[in-house]
């Protein structure tokens, strides 16, 4: 059995965590001696007219790097070549524009790989990828499967949206990373026919307890007596790290004696800096994926208050350190967190609700054995292994 896996969504030199879900799979994968198996990162570029556009419209920008290494082994990064006028296209959300790309990123991998050589394509995301892995397969009479991770079905709409759920319906396994995920493509339209749910998996050796004082000495962030919460993931909307500000001082005013963690970057750091000025707070900015293990040890809460999440992994991994968790009520939050104790619902006053929730936890212990034993049952080995029993079921291929 030879399988063909690409996905636009990889680990990139100025956002070493973007997809770092694929990147651990492929992790697993390679230690699986039996499989055999061709993964292309590939993506577009960005010219210095899309980058100024960017910068305007406040989108990251997509650096690339010539290969993309994974344990002892290199893979090359294609890049699809594309006119500016469809790169700005892109930018606005033209569906055409979009369908260009895909179309495009197919004939990338049909000049690289022999496609006709393998038995399993296997694209990760429902779209752009989705859409070429559709075209291969209708093409070279292929079988391929799509994993949705949340994004592409949350904003789908109109056109877009009759896109994806006839990319899932042909496909012949549609994985979704949450149960929320898979009911929500399916009220959308989609039949739920040939799908299964495989979360993002979370590397429990790194992700593990460790000694809270130790921790926090580390970070020099440690005081006698204090409470420490902290927050891990994109300064955005969507995250709702607008709101962290409002979170925060509303727990301040009941606990004085709290440190804050903020892990991570973008376009609203700067304002909750200001915001944040008269509270105790550290600001680590964009750090690399295995710092933060040691952050997450340093907090006795973590929160999550996302206006939306696929499968949000970095709840596991704070559990696997025996931290709790209080999330939002949104998309696969409350499937990740597992309890409902935990959980804030949306609605009037929410802030305010959620700032509460966190004091309770806070004042009231919660077990760290227990939490890390739930986590556990989410190591990326047992997720990766449940895959390769679909690559078998669809490949008809005894492992």
């Amino acid at each position: 059995m030879k399988i063909l896996i690409f996905s636009e969504m990889f680990p990139k030199p100025n956002a070493p965590s973007s997809g770092i879900f694929v990147k651990k799979r492929l992790e697993y994968l390679l230690k699986e001696k039996r499989m055999d198996f061709d993964f292309a990162p590939i993506s577009t570029f960005d010219t210095s007219l899309i980058s100024f556009v960017k910068r305007l419209k406040k989108i990251p920008r997509i650096e690339l790097t010539d290969f993309l290494e994974v344990e002892h082994k290199k893979f090359k990064v294609f890049q699809v070549p594309l006119k500016t006028v469809t790169r700005y296209e892109m930018i606005k959300g033209k569906t055409k524009a979009w369908i260009k790309y895909a179309e495009e990123m197919m004939k990338t991998l049909e000049q690289n790989f022999k496609v006709s050589d393998y038995n399993l394509i296997h694209a990760h995301r429902a779209f752009p990828e989705g859409h070429a892995a559709f075209l291969l397969s209708e093409k070279y009479k292929i079988p391929y499967i799509v994993t949705s991770h949340g994004s592409e079905i949350h904003s789908a709409e109109n056109d877009f949206l009759k896109l994806i759920i006839d990319i899932l319906e042909n496909s012949s396994k549609a994985i979704f990373v949450s149960e929320y995920l898979r009911k929500d493509a399916i009220k959308k339209g989609y039949s739920g026919r040939k799908s299964v749910v495989i979360p993002n998996g979370i590397d429990t050796d790194i992700f593990k307890p460790v000694d809270k004082t130790k921790a926090r000495k580390k970070l020099n962030i440690y005081q006698k007596d204090y409470k420490y919460v902290g927050f891990v993931g994109n300064l955005i909307p969507i995250k709702r790290a607008d709101k962290l500000p409002e979170i925060f001082h509303d727990i301040s005013r009941s606990i004085p004696n709290i440190h804050f963690i903020v892990v991570g970057d973008g376009y609203l750091k700067r304002d909750i800096e200001k915001r944040t000025k008269d509270l105790q707070i550290t600001f680590t900015g964009r750090i690399k994926p295995e710092r933060v293990p040691i952050y997450m040890n340093a907090m006795d809460v973590m929160i999550l208050p996302s206006r939306n999440e696929g499968w949000p992994c970095v709840v596991l991994e704070a559990q696997a350190c025996g931290v709790p968790v209080v999330g939002s009520s949104n998309g696969g939050i409350p499937e990740a967190i597992g309890d409902n104790d935990m959980i804030v619902t949306e609605g009037p006053n929410f802030e305010n609700r959620f700032a509460k929730r966190v004091i309770y936890v806070l004042k009231n212990s919660v077990s760290p054995n227990k939490l890390r034993r739930r986590a556990v049952k989410f190591s990326w080995k047992s997720m990766v292994r449940r895959e390769i029993e679909i690559y078998c079921e669809v490949a008809n291929f005894r492992f």
